[in-house]
């Protein structure tokens, strides 16, 4: 288990009365028309996400995850102890996964006192936690384990299509059916949460921006769960970056246009396929695999150039990686801003589009 070796250095009070309590459609919008924060060199805008475009330059690169969610979310049993919650995290290889439990009902808090050789049922799996994962001790408290290593029998695909839900939070209102928590991008099944920067994306958005000479490329990162404690690195993930995608932001970068990443997933498979290259610089090359990068301000993005994101709550270890693109002070900027225009937070609220 990785600790990041610093916090977040912008503050702003965790704003539990503004979470999106569910998908834009379900409260009388369409997915493009959440808000959007604009921030760069020349200011703040706030606008709607249908507006992305002007904010855009003709030769911008938009790369997106092309990684579709699936339904991960699980009630089990934990054998001598009752009623727990059980994400599935990460496929890791023939019969092996990694897992976190959680309290029953609602999913709201880790358990973190389960043990090497406990033993989880659900909708006909028996899994066996194994190890910590990724290894060592996997909460930043010191105290206990938050994700597994276990080995799993059974028919996992046909007990995730009978039984499975997506993986949820306290926070939502009610239960949402799995194409909310897929985007337009979404075609390649692996994502235990939704790459949710790409959500407000809609096919006519799309259109409208190739039409104005932007520029969409894939790539795929399939998602863990994103319920990290203060202080914990994302665990490993698999990604992929086609050697069509490494050409185009080559070709971008040297025609003077920016990449903008779609999400902090997207970031991370990018920055994964980086080859530095000493005093002639960095490039981007196809790769494929398990990636363990991190990017914070310490290791900054080397190919990425703006973002569009959510809304990350304090001390989350996607913020290192906000800041390491847009800079702590148009970082935190924008997130007083936000703060102050009540924007929604988490998977289903309204967006930012960072261009330092």
């Amino acid at each position: 288990m990785t600790l990041l070796a610093e916090q977040p250095g912008i503050h702003f009070p965790a704003p539990d009365d503004t979470t999106a309590p569910a998908p834009a459609e379900w409260r009388g919008y369409a997915r493009d028309e959440v808000r959007l924060l604009v921030a760069g060199r020349d200011g703040l805008v706030h606008t709607s996400f249908r507006a992305i475009a002007d904010h855009l330059t003709r030769g911008d690169l938009l790369v997106v995850n092309d990684s579709a969610t699936e339904a991960r979310e699980l009630d089990a049993t934990l054998l001598g102890r009752g009623p727990v919650v059980l994400h599935l995290a990460q496929r890791l290889g023939q019969g092996a996964w990694a897992v976190e439990l959680r309290t029953a009902p609602g999913a709201h808090r880790s358990v973190l006192d389960a043990a090497e050789g406990d033993v989880v049922t659900a909708g006909g799996l028996r899994l066996t936690l194994t190890a910590p994962y990724p290894g060592g001790v996997s909460s930043p408290t010191g105290h206990g384990n938050r994700l597994w290593r276990a080995s799993v029998a059974g028919d996992v695909g046909g007990v995730l299509r009978d039984h499975g839900r997506p993986i949820a939070y306290g926070y939502l209102d009610r239960r949402y059916p799995l194409a909310a928590y897929q985007t337009v991008f979404g075609v390649r099944p692996g994502s235990a949460e939704m790459p949710s920067a790409a959500r407000p994306f809609t096919p006519e958005l799309v259109t409208g921006l190739v039409a104005r000479g932007i520029q969409v490329a894939p790539v795929t990162l399939h998602t863990g769960v994103s319920s990290q404690e203060a202080g914990e690195a994302p665990a490993p993930e698999w990604f992929e970056v086609s050697a069509t995608t490494a050409r185009i932001v080559r070709e971008t970068k040297l025609a003077g246009g920016r990449i903008v990443a779609v999400g902090t997933t997207v970031t991370r498979a990018l920055e994964s396929a980086v080859v530095h290259r000493g005093r002639r610089g960095t490039t981007l090359r196809a790769g494929r695999g398990w990636t363990e990068r991190v990017v914070t301000p310490e290791r900054p993005a080397a190919i990425v150039d703006g973002l569009v994101t959510g809304w990350h709550d304090p001390h989350a270890s996607h913020l290192l990686l906000v800041e390491a693109v847009a800079g702590r002070e148009l970082t935190q900027r924008a997130y007083d801003a936000a703060v102050d225009a009540g924007y929604l937070w988490h998977e289903f609220g309204d967006a930012a589009l960072l261009l330092p």
